[in-house]
């Protein structure tokens, strides 16, 4: 007999997946002790479950998967091969349908303008508070994007307009905003993006209370600080629309103490997402399910599914780190909608947070 951490570690799939299977009748156990409730799986069920895995990696619908398995221990060889040969056409069916739609969106995108396309500036100079700045610094750069394949992500965003800086990152999966005040050209619009190193040794200057010095000409930007100076070329490529990715609708609101929460996050039970796409890596999730009375709790599946929702919770512990308050809050809307997580004295500076979907 194997354990269930046996049977996830040599089938491919994960304890919380062979439960889930388990629950639907899809993969039960050989056995399940009484007393704990402990899975045990016979030998012969390992095969059934890599072939579980590799049909729920080509995305077969779960219907089907239960009629392939039947099939296959049954060694009903004409049945799994009709299958099979349904879900492959399916699969080219639908591959068309996304390469004439996407056809259409290029063509689409190659006659309008980029909406967040940065402009080319005349020399900008502004001064700034150090402490303020690196504020703004701190609360967004866990949210910068690290992929090669999507270079305009692997920086900050400084958008400076009328006498404000507003600081943005994304890696897609998250995003954080930040705003700090400037003196100087109060008119000016300029848009650039910092590289992540170059933003890290900025942050670097920014441990005293003076004012810091902030240059735009071009491709460039500098930082003076005193006598210190860093300086480097931005990215040219054009960043995301983010007054657009920030407009989510309202959830219900939570106000948690950081430190009390933190732990209940690192301690409390966690589901794991093994990715369901190319790229995509396995990850544990909390659960967060949010009360009518505005309490927010981490638990396991059994609520409401409008009350609750999942999400990567390192990115979640790294967001709350990052929101440097001892309480902050946490806006929960419907299942797919991105988590807020607001400082109860600044709602200029936030986070968002993707949700996970729960597929079992």
């Amino acid at each position: 007999m194997r354990s269930i951490g046996e049977m996830a570690r040599d089938s491919g799939l994960s304890v919380s997946a062979l439960r889930f299977y388990d629950r639907g009748g899809v993969l039960v156990p050989a056995w399940v002790d009484p007393v704990s409730g402990y899975r045990w799986y016979g030998t012969e069920q390992l095969e059934e479950a890599r072939v579980l895995a590799r049909l729920r990696r080509a995305g077969m619908p779960l219907a089907d998967i239960r009629l392939v398995l039947a099939g296959w221990s049954g060694a009903d060889t004409d049945l799994v091969r009709k299958l099979l040969q349904t879900h492959v056409r399916r699969l080219e069916a639908a591959l068309s349908d996304a390469r004439d739609e996407f056809s259409t969106l290029r063509a689409l995108l190659e006659r309008r303008e980029k909406p967040m396309s940065m402009p080319s500036t005349t020399a900008v100079r502004l001064s700034l508070a150090a402490p303020e700045l690196a504020d703004a610094l701190d609360a967004v750069r866990f949210a910068a994007g690290a992929d090669p394949e999507l270079p305009m992500l692997g920086g900050l965003l400084f958008d400076i307009e009328g006498g404000t800086l507003n600081v943005v990152a994304t890696d897609r999966y998250r995003m954080a905003v930040a705003r700090a005040a400037t003196s100087g050209h109060a008119e000016t619009r300029a848009r650039v993006i910092v590289p992540s190193p170059l933003a890290d040794a900025m942050r670097a200057l920014l441990d005293g209370e003076e004012s810091v010095q902030l240059a735009v000409q071009g491709g460039r930007v500098t930082l003076e600080a005193g006598d210190r100076q860093t300086a480097g070329q931005c990215l040219d490529h054009d960043f995301p629309d983010y007054r657009r990715l920030v407009q989510v609708p309202a959830g219900r609101r939570a106000l948690v103490d950081v430190a009390a929460f933190q732990e209940a996050v690192e301690t409390g039970p966690v589901r794991t997402s093994e990715g369901s796409g190319p790229g995509e890596t396995a990850a544990d999730l909390s659960l967060l399910i949010a009360a009518a009375d505005g309490t927010l709790t981490i638990g396991e599946d059994g609520h409401d599914e409008q009350s609750q929702v999942a999400v990567n919770r390192e990115f979640l512990l790294h967001a709350l780190a990052a929101g440097a308050r001892d309480r902050l809050i946490l806006e929960i809307g419907a299942p797919a909608a991105p988590i807020a997580i607001r400082r109860p004295d600044d709602e200029t500076t936030f986070s968002l947070l993707m949700p996970v979907r729960l597929e079992n």
